[in-house]
């Protein structure tokens, strides 16, 4: 209220003693007054505004006949959640004229969020970090939607201005794609809960306005599941493209359906950060050393009295499980019971367009705060080139385990055995007996007295249909004996003639 009664030489004054920007229009600057109010609950800020307000009305106090001295109040008292005290002497001199409750007027003038009632102090909603975007400001810490009425729809309106410096980060920040800036205003909503971290969580039938424009809200993914509803991605909202880079105050109104739960929405200024500045900044603060990671695996294979099983070795792959390719860059989650490692390349990247944060290899939460580069793994890649997977021994050393294939072959050539199932012979001298043993030819013939020898071609494959139907015709002529020549169209013409 004694904001709300300054004049602009005063809210200049109050604006200049916090180091804010003290050009704009008086309804510009009572904007950016209460939201110091609401942000920066100092008691040096209560103060000034106590002094600036008695100095103002120092003259009309002083012109009553019998003045009531004023009380004192304390800086707590003086806070924007505190109660309303019509009987004292500064309630009466502050908008006297007008008989406004102190919610509407805030709503009016700053935002229609839902307020604390009077002296009640509740813990504070508070969101978790997503390692995508880097927090640089909080434009409007987490606060309550509260409904206005009975209706099903309500909406809830919020005004704000950024700052010089501010719009500057925006302006002069890198694209990360065409009209997308790395520094950006988001709008985070999740439960009303303040027991722990929360996630953001759309309520139903949520829509999001920014000055005169309807803003983009991710949808819902298919399901291919039959009788399994889609599911929502829930993420900060980029509101930048639709706001006023200036000292203009930007008004954005939430629409959201009251079904019971309560939410809560912030606004923050960010800079969204791509996969790749994350794969770096995990290369240089998380890579576990390679003796820390050996005195883990002889952990895991330490004999256990309790056990009747001794485990001399465990197996892990150089395959990451995601995409199916030897790894480069292995790492897992600190909170993994498992040796086996996933390729960070691929996860991060993963992890950046559809965000889950789930470890492949055991299906638990792997967030990035946790995830660690096993040096030791990382060592054997490149040693180890010729080998998919590898076996830890008790020791904390390890050996490639090849395939099976691989290693029964030989080290020497293999030695080509030829068989060649057809051959011919000349036939024998006139009036020489068969003293070798040898058959005459299957099928002599033969041209001038010369035999003709059989062409095999070694590139045919010696297992063809053809030629086994021809091998099982000369092994039924061979147990039959040699049959007899046939005679040529020539010699039966002659024959005939004579």
């Amino acid at each position: 209220n004694m904001v709300m009664s300054f004049r602009v030489s005063d809210l200049q004054m109050l604006l200049g003693f916090v180091g804010r920007s003290k050009s704009g229009l008086k309804h510009e600057l009572v904007t950016r007054a209460l939201q110091l109010v609401q942000f920066d609950c100092s008691p040096e800020v209560f103060k000034k505004i106590k002094e600036l307000y008695e100095t103002r009305y120092a003259k009309k106090s002083s012109e009553v006949t019998q003045p009531q001295p004023q009380q004192h109040r304390s800086p707590e008292a003086l806070s924007i959640h505190s109660s309303y005290d019509r009987g004292s002497t500064v309630a009466r001199t502050s908008i006297s004229t007008t008989n406004i409750d102190y919610p509407v007027l805030y709503g009016k003038y700053l935002n229609g969020l839902g307020r604390l009632p009077p002296k009640v102090t509740k813990p504070e909603v508070r969101l978790v970090k997503l390692p995508f975007y880097t927090t640089l400001d909080e434009l409007l810490k987490p606060t309550e939607l509260v409904p206005q009425n009975n209706e099903k729809l309500q909406e809830s309106p919020c005004i704000f201005a950024l700052t010089p410096r501010q719009v500057e980060l925006i302006r002069n920040s890198r694209e990360l794609q065409p009209g997308v800036k790395s520094v950006q205003v988001v709008l985070r909503i999740c439960y009303t809960d303040s027991s722990s971290p929360q996630e953001d969580q759309y309520p139903p039938n949520i829509a999001v306005k920014v000055n005169h424009s309807y803003c983009s809200v991710p949808g819902y993914y298919p399901s291919n599941k039959p009788g399994v509803e889609p599911k929502r991605p829930c993420r900060p909202i980029n509101l930048t493209h639709l706001m006023y880079l200036s000292a203009a105050t930007n008004r954005i109104t939430v629409t959201w359906g009251n079904y019971g739960k309560s939410y809560s929405v912030g606004l923050y200024l960010v800079r969204q950060m791509t996969s790749a500045e994350l794969l770096q900044r995990l290369k240089t603060i998380g890579i576990k050393h390679p003796e820390l990671c050996k005195a883990l695996v002889k952990e895991k294979l330490r004999l256990d009295p309790d056990s009747e099983i001794a485990t001399t070795g465990v197996r892990v792959s150089l395959i990451c499980p995601l995409v199916k390719m030897r790894l480069s860059v292995p790492c897992r989650a600190e909170t993994c019971a498992h040796l086996q490692c996933f390729d960070a390349v691929f996860y991060l990247q993963m992890n950046e367009k559809k965000p889950t944060w789930m470890c492949p290899v055991c299906d638990k939460p792997a967030p990035y705060d946790q995830l660690i580069i096993d040096g030791l793994l990382s060592k054997i890649l490149t040693e180890c080139e010729d080998a998919d997977e590898i076996e830890y021994l008790v020791d904390g050393s390890w050996c490639p385990i090849r395939a099976e294939k691989e290693r029964s072959c030989s080290p020497q050539c293999p030695i080509l055995v030829l068989v060649v199932n057809k051959f011919s012979l000349p036939p024998p001298p006139a009036g020489s007996s068969d003293v070798n043993g040898l058959l005459p030819p299957p099928n002599g013939n033969s041209e001038n007295g010369k035999a003709t020898a059989d062409v095999v071609d070694l590139t045919l494959d010696s297992s063809s249909s053809e030629e086994e139907e021809e091998e099982d015709e000369e092994e039924d002529d061979d147990d039959e004996g040699p049959q007899p020549k046939r005679r040529c169209s020539y010699e039966k013409g002659l024959v005939s003639a004579c």
